[in-house]
């Protein structure tokens, strides 16, 4: 089983792009080692420059290796000792449990398997009476059940990406955003002393601070709006995508979003 590994580096390393994670062991808290992870390094952000004169955008110390991680450690088992199976969706849910259930026993033409809870479906491999159970499985793997999904909001703190389903609806829901940006701007100036004043020549720093305090923007949805209509509200009070971010997460503890939020 392939797992995508997220990956951080320690010391003073500035920047991960274009690394390559060697070899390393993952272990449990037993201290056990279950899998194994390499590969190279996507990050969503990258820094330039120096440290007087340099920009940075997202977290470019911070990389995930999609399917770098493979599980090692398994538990031997022979199938075709087993009088019964249970199979485990990927997306758990009540409904795609008992209509796969249901598909099953249609196919067959006798009561064979039996949806347990959300995830787990029960088959029964005697009362299938098929040659073997390899045979079962590839029959149950070429049925089509229709899969009721839920609706997810997933956001990737670090890059700012925001990714939303259409399924999702929103509650009734006002929202107030008010921007404040203070921005401290340092010069230096030279001191020059006047001839023959014994002097010296010195450097002198002058900040300016400067706060801007822009009016509070509201926009208001109504019950059962879309994500569509979210997006276009929030892109017209001209709310970035780590605003967007905390916004969502507002709405979700405030009920309004219908919808799991997944922050990766």
């Amino acid at each position: 089983m392939q797992l995508d590994v997220t990956v951080s580096s320690v010391g003073d390393a500035k920047s991960l792009e274009g690394g390559l994670l060697l070899l390393t062991a993952l272990s449990a808290a037993d201290g056990q080692v279950y899998a194994a992870a390499q590969g190279p390094l996507t990050i969503g952000g990258y820094t330039a420059g120096n440290a007087g004169n340099g920009r940075q955008v997202n977290h470019p110390t911070v990389g995930r290796v999609v399917g770098g991680g493979l599980v090692e450690r398994g538990a031997a088992l022979d199938l075709r000792t087993l009088p019964k199976i249970s199979l485990l969706l990927r997306e758990p849910g009540f409904a795609t449990a008992s209509d796969l259930a249901a598909s099953i026993n249609l196919d067959l033409g006798r009561n064979v398997a039996s949806a347990i809870d959300s995830r787990r479906i029960e088959l029964d491999v005697g009362a299938a009476k098929l040659g073997n159970l390899a045979e079962l499985l590839a029959r149950v793997e070429s049925l089509g059940v229709s899969i009721h999904r839920h609706a997810k909001v997933v956001v990737n703190e670090r890059t700012g990406t925001i990714v939303m389903g259409k399924d999702v609806r929103l509650g009734a829901v006002s929202i107030l955003h008010g921007n404040l940006s203070i921005q401290i701007a340092t010069e230096f100036a030279v001191s020059q002393p006047e001839p023959l004043s014994g002097g010296k020549t010195a450097i002198v720093p002058q900040q300016n601070v400067r706060a801007e305090d822009a009016p509070a923007k509201r926009v208001e949805l109504g019950e059962g709006a879309s994500v569509e209509q979210l997006v276009t509200g929030l892109q017209a009070m001209g709310a970035t995508a780590r605003d967007v971010i905390a916004i969502l997460q507002a709405m979700k503890s405030a009920g309004a979003l219908d919808a799991d939020l997944e922050v990766i």
